[in-house]
């Protein structure tokens, strides 16, 4: 049995409980923008680029943003990939040709394999989109990738949180990540033996108009040390497998 967990930056993972392998929110190639408006608002871009890992068993999106749903990255998985994504995720997979689509509205649920996964409510950007609790007989975890909470969650003991740790803000927006505010409910929710974090890593510089108005409210340095104590937590490196079972056994 192992839970191994590999980041590419962003939001981007890849998870892999026992031998089955889960992609989440995929960014490997090309620059990051949404369309429209366009590059001039905001653009990322890659330092190196990943080939997309190989034997791919579910492919995980969590909203329909060029952020989340990368279509140059999408392209180069195979169209027979079982997807499970939030309905606007679906519609940027039907327009490429996914041929194996299951779209979840929060509070829905479908097995799929050994794996049973749940979607909560996520962030409004500007609709709603998802988080995930994914589960199989050994192991679980949660993924919401901008700090949104599902009040509607129970309280349960789950393996791992992946989430940001950061707060992000733009004038009269307000914040649009919420990751140091969040991860305090995080562990009293779900009580996790690891916190990964997410969303604002990696390896990539962005540029435009919108990346110069955004404020920082926290760092890995005050998340590290608001966790301490309560369970493991990982500042993760791009590309390198971490082995999670070890602290969760």
């Amino acid at each position: 049995m192992s839970f191994n967990a590999t980041y590419f930056g962003s939001s981007s993972w890849l998870i892999e409980l026992n031998d089955f392998r889960i992609l989440i929110d995929p960014w490997f190639t090309g620059d990051l923008f949404f369309s429209p408006p366009g590059p001039w608002l905001i653009k990322g871009q890659l330092q190196r680029e990943f080939d997309p890992p190989k034997k791919i068993d579910l492919l995980l999106l969590t909203q329909g943003l060029a952020d989340h749903s990368h279509p140059p990255s999408l392209r180069l998985l195979d169209r027979e990939t079982t997807a499970i994504a939030s309905p606007s995720a679906s519609k940027i997979l039907e327009q490429l040709n996914f041929k194996n689509i299951h779209s979840l509205k929060p509070n829905e649920r479908i097995e799929t394999g050994p794996l049973s996964v749940k979607a909560t409510a996520g962030a409004k950007v500007p609709i709603l989109e998802n988080g995930y609790i994914v589960s199989n007989q050994e192991y679980s975890f949660y993924m919401e990738p901008h700090g949104f909470l599902d009040h509607n969650i129970s309280s349960q003991n789950l393996d791992v949180v992946i989430s940001p740790v950061v707060d992000l803000k733009l004038p009269l927006a307000g914040c649009f990540i919420k990751g140091k505010t969040i991860i305090p409910k995080l562990i009293e929710r779900f009580n996790p033996k690891v916190i990964l974090a997410s969303t604002t890593g990696g390896e990539a510089t962005f540029t435009g108009v919108l990346n110069r108005l955004i404020s920082v409210n926290g760092s890995i340095e005050e998340a590290c040390e608001s966790i301490k104590g309560k369970c493991e937590f990982i500042n993760p490196l791009v590309a390198k497998n971490y082995k999670l079972t070890k602290y969760i056994n």
